[in-house]
């Protein structure tokens, strides 16, 4: 079997398998990109590679794995793009002592207890290969990470997008998401720069880039919204200059030593907010994203995520106290916090809940984390379960804490159509 075959076979087995089992977590009420996640993690060697080890060396041979990740890492640059281009900022001035405080302890909160963890985690889940310094650094920042696209999906479907209550939840996402990446920005940089002279330089080359694009590259940018103000469509010709930014963003912050992903989301984040031209531009790109190359990232992330490194009562052990450290931090961080700010206890909580949700982009930060050597299979494995266990008990805890009961207040969010 040709390459290009056997990649086509992955590809249809892959949307299949996606499918199928999102419409299953449909039917039990949680989001269907939740579903997507798990059928990624069966198709692997946690479940395929167990039952039928032949089959799966078969459809999934080690040589055509960096196929199938090419495509899948293409799907995350306009994901993470998608990412940025949904963030707003007048989202934070409209919620902003609530969102300011809830955010800085959801992030600060979880991230000290996760640096804290590494103490007890290092010496039995990593080795001396790896500096300590990088690994706490690491495991803050998984540990800090709100997943923004799955948190507004879930907040449309349950049309609390608009509610005070919304408000609050999707600033709080906003704020983190940036916080989050900036930090894992910094540990990337940290990882990659192997003398402190070169750390220097990388450090200040990304500063510099940095200002160039919040100065020429968002004028650039106002100059695509204002020719769709005039056109009233977002062209064939917009489309591939949009892309070749987000493109160009992503080698200049590869090529910097920080990740491809970084300028992806950068060049979403700076984009004009503008509903229509948002709204427009995410209708244009999405739905190929999230319903062609996304899966092939879960899958992909399945492949390299092997449940059997997760055995024995001592390694479920370790895996239980990362969840209960990341719901106890990331829960308990922001509804404390929103209480202090003046909500109910049980909106508070309702936030804590949302920002509890880690999804797509947790996955993303691990397979960054395990892709530069910060952390091992064995621990992947773990986080990759804290993941999918966070976010999957964000719907039945919404349902329990917050019926499906609500007032529309209109607060300017943009409603987003669907979101990994």
């Amino acid at each position: 079997m040709s390459q290009i075959t056997l990649l086509l076979v992955q590809i249809i087995v892959i949307l299949v398998a996606a499918r199928i089992i999102g419409w299953g977590f449909r039917k039990i009420h949680q989001p269907q990109v939740i579903g997507e996640m798990t059928a990624g993690i069966l198709l692997g060697p946690s479940l395929l590679g167990w039952v039928a080890p032949g089959f799966s060396a078969v459809l999934f041979p080690a040589d055509s794995l960096p196929f199938l990740s090419v495509l899948s890492q293409i799907g995350l640059l306009l994901f993470m793009f998608l990412v940025g281009l949904e963030l707003n900022p007048s989202l934070l001035r409209k919620r902003s002592h609530t969102a300011v405080l809830t955010s800085h302890a959801s992030i600060f909160i979880p991230f000290l207890l996760g640096a804290l963890l590494s103490l007890y985690l290092y010496p039995r889940l990593s080795d001396s290969s790896v500096p300590f310094t990088h690994f706490a650094l690491f495991m803050g920042t998984a540990m800090s990470i709100t997943a923004f696209p799955v948190l507004a999906r879930i907040l449309t479907e349950r049309r609390l997008l608009r509610t005070p209550l919304g408000g609050v939840a999707i600033a709080c996402a906003a704020v983190d998401d940036v916080t989050a990446w900036c930090i894992l920005a910094g540990v990337v940089l940290l990882v990659r720069a192997t003398g402190g002279h070169l750390l220097w330089l990388t450090i200040l080359g990304s500063l510099v880039y940095i200002a160039v694009m919040l100065s020429f590259g968002r004028k650039a940018l106002r100059h695509l919204e204002a020719r769709y103000r005039r056109r009233g469509e977002v062209s064939k010709d917009m489309i591939a200059v949009i892309l070749l930014i987000v493109v160009a963003s992503s080698l200049a912050t590869e090529m910097l030593g920080i990740h491809a992903l970084f300028g992806a989301f950068l060049v979403g984040a700076i984009m004009p907010k503008d509903n229509h031209f948002v709204r427009t531009l995410t209708e244009k790109l999405e739905d190929v994203t999230v319903v062609l190359l996304l899966p092939l990232f879960f899958s992909f992330t399945g492949l390299r995520t092997s449940m059997g490194l997760v055995s024995g009562s001592q390694m479920w052990f370790y895996c239980g106290l990362i969840i209960t450290v990341a719901v106890v931090g990331k829960f308990g961080g922001a509804s404390v916090a929103a209480r202090i700010s003046g909500m109910k206890w049980s909106e508070a909580s309702a936030v804590g809940v949302l920002m509890n949700t880690r999804g797509l982009v947790e996955l993303v930060v691990l397979n960054i984390g395990l892709d530069i050597g910060v952390i091992s299979p064995a621990l992947f494995a773990m986080m990759v379960i804290m993941a999918l266990t966070t976010t999957f008990m964000t719907t039945p805890l919404l349902d329990l804490i917050h019926p499906r009961t609500f007032t529309l207040v209109d607060t300017g969010v943009i409603p987003i159509k669907k979101a990994a």
